[in-house]
């Protein structure tokens, strides 16, 4: 009986919109009256002891090297390197938008930061171009979707948190499958804009490409870090994130110059501001996940998948179905909490790794980035163009058709995620 209120509450809560935090906390804590074995006392108990973890202190350091390294001068130099790489496709600024993406996706680990911090400047350079403004905003959407799969990631971060896997390893795994994603990205613009007639913005030099890849070096330096150290097992993702805010300080304040002191206090606020929403759900999920398990809601949900089929691969698309479906409709942080048990619960009849497993879930809420009614990313997308999320959400399409493939590919063909993740100690 607990189970099914507890669903059902949240279901309810989720149909009227309440806030991701508020539906999860308060449906636990109808479940935990209706139980009536444990007092509420438990529901602070529990949300402390669902973020007292070293893992998680990766999250709000990731964030604050972050908004350090976009506060401190990356943003031009990227988009530069961007240019100089890929602007002479047709569509020019759309291969430069998400190309940007992928740049930006190896320092927040956040897809709404990234999006944020290209779309301010690229969105409005497309529409001077002449470029549909959905169109521009549906560039951007799809292009900072990325920011989940290529590491850092905090999704990831996540994952690895629920499941024990390592870190260092989902980081790993998720490379290839990123730039799978982000060069379909980049083909699919190119094609529409030849039909558009969106020319290039300039023709390829190797010599300013170069000029431009050392003067962004230093801004391309934080992931190469954090990826090189955790490759070669140097340090765990949750040293590499303060190292990352270490080197983002040095680099803005003292190479750059363009953080004065007076500001760090601002960014550091405005990141623990951001940090402290994902923090919230997770220790609102941490609860919820504790009742689930004690009513064994999550093998619960596991056998009932498992009466529909017991084939790997017919089970590994009903999964991916749920996860499309629950991306669309549920902040990724508080899917990842609520559908991570029972998809582990059923992971030896899948017959795959659990690093795999995790580039496919993180893929899979990706996409959902990009459907409404919770697609953030194109929600920041709409922001800063000015369009309605359905005129955004027509354009997105084709988009959205080359990543169920790439997802396809991903989950089926296991040595693009696996290939680096086993070169990764546990």
């Amino acid at each position: 009986m607990t189970a099914e209120v507890l669903l059902i509450t949240l279901l309810v809560l989720f149909a009227i919109n309440a806030p991701i935090a508020v539906a999860i906390g308060a449906a636990s804590v109808v479940g935990i009256m209706v139980q009536g074995d444990f007092s509420l006392m438990v529901v602070a108990q529990r949300m402390y002891g669902g973020t007292d973890s070293f893992h998680l202190l990766a999250v709000p350091l990731f964030m604050f090297a972050g908004a350090l390294m976009e506060a401190g001068g990356i943003s031009r130099r990227i988009i530069d390197l961007a240019n100089a790489l890929v602007g002479w496709l047709p569509g020019g600024l759309a291969a430069v938008t998400i190309v940007s993406a992928m740049f930006f996706a190896g320092i927040s680990g956040s897809a709404a930061a990234d999006a944020a911090a290209v779309g301010a400047i690229l969105i409005p350079a497309m529409q001077q171009s002449g470029y549909r403004s959905d169109f521009a905003a549906a560039v951007l959407a799809s292009g900072g979707s990325i920011g989940v799969i290529i590491p850092p990631s905090i999704p990831m971060i996540i994952f690895g948190f629920l499941t024990g896997a390592s870190i260092g390893q989902l980081f790993a795994g998720g490379i290839l499958p990123g730039l799978l994603v982000g060069l379909s990205l980049i083909g699919v613009a190119s094609l529409i804009s030849r039909r558009q007639g969106y020319g290039a913005t300039q023709p390829f030099d190797a010599r300013h490409a170069w000029d431009c890849l050392r003067k962004a070096l230093l801004a391309l330096g934080a992931p190469l870090i954090i990826l090189g150290g955790i490759l070669f097992g140097v340090f765990t993702a949750t040293e590499s994130a303060a190292i990352a805010v270490v080197y983002a300080l040095v680099v803005g304040l003292v190479i750059y110059r363009e953080i004065e002191i007076r500001r760090l206090l601002p960014i550091l606020i405005d990141a623990g501001v951001t940090a402290s929403v994902v923090m919230f759900i997770i220790a609102a999920a941490s609860v919820f996940s504790w009742l689930a398990a004690i009513e064994d809601l999550p093998a619960r949900l596991a056998g009932v998948l498992l009466t529909l089929t017991d084939h790997p691969a017919g089970l590994l698309l009903l999964v991916n179905l749920i996860l499309l479906v629950a991306g669309t409709f549920v902040e990724t942080t508080a899917a990842l909490i609520l559908l991570v048990p029972m998809i582990v619960a059923i992971l030896p009849a899948l017959g795959i790794d659990i690093v795999h497993l995790g580039v496919i879930v993180v893929t899979n809420l990706a996409i959902g980035m990009l459907t409404p009614p919770m697609g953030i990313c194109l929600i920041v997308s709409g922001t800063i163009s000015g369009d309605r999320l359905g005129a955004i959400a027509w354009r997105i399409m084709p988009f959205l058709g080359i990543l169920l493939i790439d997802l396809l590919i991903i989950c089926f063909y296991p040595p693009l995620t696996m290939w680096l993740a086993r070169m990764v100690a546990h």
